[in-house]
């Protein structure tokens, strides 16, 4: 079985224990390592451009909001030299509460993502050459626009039972041409089921409560879940969503129980289509440390 990309964050405070764990998971052979969009996922690509060799790495995801087009364009073909074209570059909308709280506009994400990249590319003439852009996705109309104008696409919690509908629209001689295709997936590891699945609906709560992505998982099949969860939310009650959140559902869009049952999902993903998976690891036992040593045990 091919390995799995990882999920990676710099945590304030622990940084530089972040960057060495990086050059650990490119030593054990790990495919690629992917960085969320919060503790600065530009910063910490520019460390791994320098003090790693040879594995791909990149952000998962970058909201465009955040960063001028031509100001993010200057440091992303930057990483892209510095680390021989190792460097993806994962663009996303992110959600509209998240962009409120910062005091981001959020616009249509179809248009304003064909505007960014397309501003990307022309800034690409006074920096020099760009990275492989990925841009996040979940329903149809993301991937269509991603097979038109960037390089790849990368899901978070989706579903594994919808891939082959969300991938319809990706012809296979992209595929062999290297379009990027992953997905970020929640994965705890334990032989207590019960523990690692508990963990692991508590990391989707929030995103339960986003329109979006419960638009996604009832496109996907789970419209008696997604509906009960809305009736929830309505009633103020959100104490009650993990009580929701069936194991079927749980068990299609993320990963939890023993190294056996971790790796034996794995390989399902990759018979989904999803040719780089990337793990987020959590933990029933501590934080994110523990995680990842967890994660570097169970692919030893």
């Amino acid at each position: 079985m091919p390995m799995p990309a990882l999920a990676l964050a710099a945590v304030a405070g622990r940084r530089k224990t972040i960057v060495e764990l990086a050059m650990e998971i490119e030593r054990r052979g790990f495919s690629g390592i992917y960085c969320a969009s919060f503790g600065d996922s530009m910063g910490l690509c520019l460390s791994m451009a320098h003090l790693t060799h040879t594995i791909r790495f990149g952000t998962s995801i970058l909201p465009i909001y955040y960063r001028h087009p031509f100001d993010l364009a200057q440091a992303a073909s930057y990483i892209h030299e510095i680390s021989n074209g190792r460097f993806y570059l994962g663009l996303g909308v992110s959600h509209e509460p998240a962009n409120t709280r910062l005091g981001v506009s959020t616009g249509k994400p179809l248009s304003d993502m064909r505007d960014y990249v397309a501003k990307l590319r022309e800034a690409e003439k006074a920096v020099g050459p760009l990275p492989p852009i990925v841009l996040a996705t979940l329903r149809r109309k993301m991937v269509d626009l991603a097979v038109e104008i960037a390089d790849g696409a990368v899901w978070a919690n989706a579903s594994r039972s919808h891939m082959g509908d969300s991938l319809a629209g990706v012809a296979q001689d992209r595929v062999a041409n290297g379009f990027f295709i992953g997905d970020m997936i929640p994965t705890v590891i334990d032989d207590d089921r019960e523990a690692a699945a508990a963990v692991n609906r508590r990391t989707l709560t929030s995103y339960l409560m986003l329109p979006n992505y419960r638009n996604y998982w009832k496109e996907a099949g789970y419209v008696e879940e997604m509906e009960a969860v809305e009736a929830a939310l309505a009633a103020g009650d959100r104490e009650k969503l993990p009580s929701l959140m069936s194991d079927r559902w749980l068990a299609d869009s993320t990963l939890y129980g023993s190294v056996a049952e971790v790796r034996e999902g794995l390989d399902k993903w990759f018979a989904a289509g999803v040719s780089t998976p990337i793990l987020v690891p959590s933990s029933t036992k501590g934080g994110q440390l523990k995680a990842f040593e967890e994660i570097l045990a169970a692919f030893a």
